[in-house]
């Protein structure tokens, strides 16, 4: 019965016995689609194969495996065959890449590169910005798959702003009130600590690093939380978009919590293109359709932000996990600079406490073109329900 229903569903003619993989597309059309489950390869190379015997590749950590589903329809599943051969798996070709350069990890998909990690701090572009400005622990400059940059670093009106980072602006911290955002206060900062693990591979590549925030506001500097980074670039076809994922994980550094006061921004940040400071070349768009002129303030599933480099439309779009703190989380849209964040502390007060880990959770689509508003829509539904998958004999 089991064998005649996944005949029916994929329309194949015959299925030899083994281990498959059972994809449920759900609700959603699925189309390069990233699909992890859990399967132990017993230190073999796995692949997988569909019902016409294509090859699709796996990748693992641990036990868990993962692996882009090309397409699959709403509402309809498919099996994919498990294959244990080393020796008649082809080559693996298009995936991801990350190299040391300098202080720098930089990251490769299908050879062309998606941006740079800034770890350990480098030099100042400008002797006009003081030293308290230096900072690294964050991603600088973004690609588009055409090569065009959409990030800024250091911009001459927030020199605190650094293509993708994380900060917190309001806080209380043992009776103090350390500023981990506007470091030119001189009440905190964020150092970077060190880059963990990393890797490449098919699928996806990445690596891990870690932070510590720092407050300046006691008789001497005092870890308030270290913070680790999972970031993961994913290899999903010849599409004219890359994706990553940053799940930042925060921990309290001693037994005092930090509190985040009411506030309009602190959290992650997105400094746009520096063509973009002219408003007139950028535009903002969320998911609920508002722009720069309505969308500051108001609870968003994703955010766009685009414009002309070059005289090329490009674009960066953040989508909000659903399980992060407060989602969908409110906006933070700058009236005048390119420049968003989300931001929990707009909907009031809260606290990271000892012994609890405080995670947060993004995906990016950086783009060449307009934004494709539909696209973001599909791409979001698969980061919060991916399709689900299991593995099963036959």
């Amino acid at each position: 019965m089991l064998l005649a229903l996944l005949l029916s569903n994929t329309g194949a003619t015959a299925v030899q016995t083994g281990w498959y993989v059972w994809v449920d597309a759900g609700k959603w059309d699925r189309h390069n689609t990233v699909i992890s489950f859990q399967y132990d390869p017993k230190g073999s190379r796995v692949h997988l194969q569909d019902v016409k015997g294509t090859y699709i590749p796996l990748q693992f950590d641990g036990t868990t495996a993962s692996f882009v589903l090309r397409d699959l329809k709403a509402g309809t599943s498919e099996h994919l065959r498990i294959v244990h051969d080393t020796k008649r798996s082809p080559p693996v070709t298009g995936g991801v890449e990350l190299t040391r350069v300098q202080n720098r990890l930089e990251i490769k998909v299908r050879g062309k590169q998606v941006f740079s990690f800034v770890a350990e701090p480098g030099s100042l572009p400008s002797p006009d910005i003081k030293p308290v400005f230096l900072r690294g622990g964050y991603i600088h400059p973004v690609f588009t798959p055409k090569g065009r940059i959409v990030t800024d670093d250091y911009p001459s009106d927030h020199y605190h702003h650094h293509g993708i980072w994380f900060a917190w602006t309001k806080t209380e911290f043992e009776g103090k009130h350390p500023d981990f955002w506007n470091v030119g206060d001189g009440t905190g900062r964020i150092d970077f600590e060190k880059v963990g693990k990393t890797w490449g591979g098919p699928v996806y590549g990445g690596f891990t690093s870690f932070q510590k925030y720092v407050a300046l506001t006691g008789e001497a500097p005092r870890t308030a939380l270290n913070e680790e980074w999972d970031v993961r670039v994913y290899s999903v076809g010849d599409e004219p978009y890359f994706v990553f994922d940053i799940v930042a994980t925060q921990e309290c550094a001693s037994a005092s919590p930090l509190i985040l006061e009411e506030y309009r921004y602190g959290g992650m940040g997105v400094r746009g293109n520096r063509e973009w400071k002219d408003k007139s070349k950028v535009s903002f768009l969320t998911s609920e359709g508002k722009t720069r002129l309505d969308g500051n303030a108001v609870r968003s599933r994703w955010c766009h932000i685009g414009g002309t480099v070059d005289g090329q439309t490009v674009g960066l779009a953040v989508l909000d996990h659903p399980s992060n703190f407060r989602a969908p989380v409110p906006l933070r849209i700058h009236p005048d600079d390119p420049y968003f964040n989300y931001a929990p502390s707009q909907m009031g007060r809260f606290q990271i406490d000892p012994g609890k880990k405080f995670v947060l959770r993004y995906r990016y689509v950086v783009s060449d073109g307009p934004p494709d508003a539909r696209l973001l829509d599909r791409l979001w539904n698969d980061y919060a329900n991916p399709p689900n998958a299991r593995v099963i004999g036959m």
